[in-house]
């Protein structure tokens, strides 16, 4: 792909090669390896391009820290983005995102279009590896994939500019391997077309991978004591307004907690969620209230603050396999 890079003096330079998009679906490598030299600083790039995939990776030295950078018109591609060494800053005008990758770290970044700045340390070489995969292909790999990488791919068919996570991870031993495997191929010929497929699927599977252990981490909230206290607090005020319950967002106001952590703490202490502990409660009440056979269906019906028999009748029957009526 090629970049426009402007100089102090408005001046644009192009900085790699513009691929035909039929060399993306060709089944054999196309390879290129370019080195250039401009005022604002030097760069050895090497490009491949095969089946819905292209690799670019190289060395940056720049003389100038930031740049003026535009790209238009380039394939569709969703980027599997690793800073080796070095680092920098993309901050992109068209869509006000502002990207911060340091050395060692990853992210997977949708972004079609680029008009804006790059930053970069002039006193570091920088030493970048991306793969793309071309959107249609990146959708397909990911249709029966993760929550995380659905939601991801969602984003991309609905054309918005976006990064899997909003936080960059450390690139990992077995990712820096698959990257040395790819930069030192030494096949040829349709050999080098599966091992480069299988490297770059193998690079995208660890990724997925970090990220979603990442995100569990950060779904599972610490809690303290208090925090416990709170949850078991909560816990008393749904039960004892289990006919007009709370909304989650007054129950997390009135026991003094956010409403993350009374979320992911109450399934962490009780094992299921707010309101299917509520429902569980409810429905156990229920079967309690049958067997007195002191009221009839509909009174217990209201009583427990459902909307109608109907509602009470089914969530009734699909927690214990048998109508209300026939359990009485």
């Amino acid at each position: 792909m090629a970049l426009n890079i402007y100089d102090s003096d408005n001046k644009y330079y192009v900085v790699g090669s513009k691929f035909d998009i039929s060399q993306f679906n060709q089944p054999m490598v196309t390879e290129r390896r370019e080195k250039y030299s401009f005022p604002f600083g030097d760069a050895e790039i090497v490009q491949i391009a095969f089946s819905g995939i292209y690799i670019v990776y190289g060395d940056v030295m720049v003389r100038q820290s930031r740049l003026r950078v535009k790209s238009f018109d380039e394939p569709d591609m969703v980027e599997l983005h690793f800073s080796l060494t070095g680092g920098g800053i993309m901050e992109n005008y068209l869509t006000n995102k502002r990207l911060d990758i340091k050395a060692n770290q990853h992210n997977i970044i949708y972004s079609p279009d680029f008009d804006g700045t790059a930053e970069f340390d002039t006193r570091n070489q920088h030493k970048f590896f991306e793969i793309n995969f071309e959107r249609s292909r990146f959708i397909d790999l990911t249709s029966e994939s993760s929550m995380l990488l659905k939601s991801f791919a969602e984003n991309i068919m609905n054309g918005r500019s976006v990064e899997i996570s909003s936080e960059n991870l450390p690139i990992t031993l077995a990712m820096h391997s698959c990257i040395n495997d790819i930069m030192n191929c030494h096949f040829t010929g349709g050999l080098k077309l599966l091992f480069l497929q299988s490297k770059c699927l193998e690079l995208l599977a660890l990724q997925a991978q970090a990220f979603e252990e990442a995100a569990k981490k950060t779904e599972r909230p610490v809690l303290r004591a208090y925090d416990k206290e709170r949850i078991h607090y909560a816990r008393e005020y749904l039960l004892a307004n289990a006919n007009r319950p709370p909304s989650l967002a007054e129950l997390a106001k009135t026991a003094g907690i956010n409403e993350f952590k009374l979320k992911h703490g109450f399934k962490e202490v009780f094992k299921n969620t707010v309101f299917g502990y509520l429902s569980d409660y409810k429905l156990m009440k229920a079967k309690e209230l049958l067997a007195d056979n002191s009221k009839d269906i509909k009174s217990i019906s209201d009583e427990l603050g459902y909307s109608s028999v109907q509602h009470f009748s089914t969530a009734f029957s699909k927690k214990f396999g048998i109508s209300p009526g026939k359990a009485r």
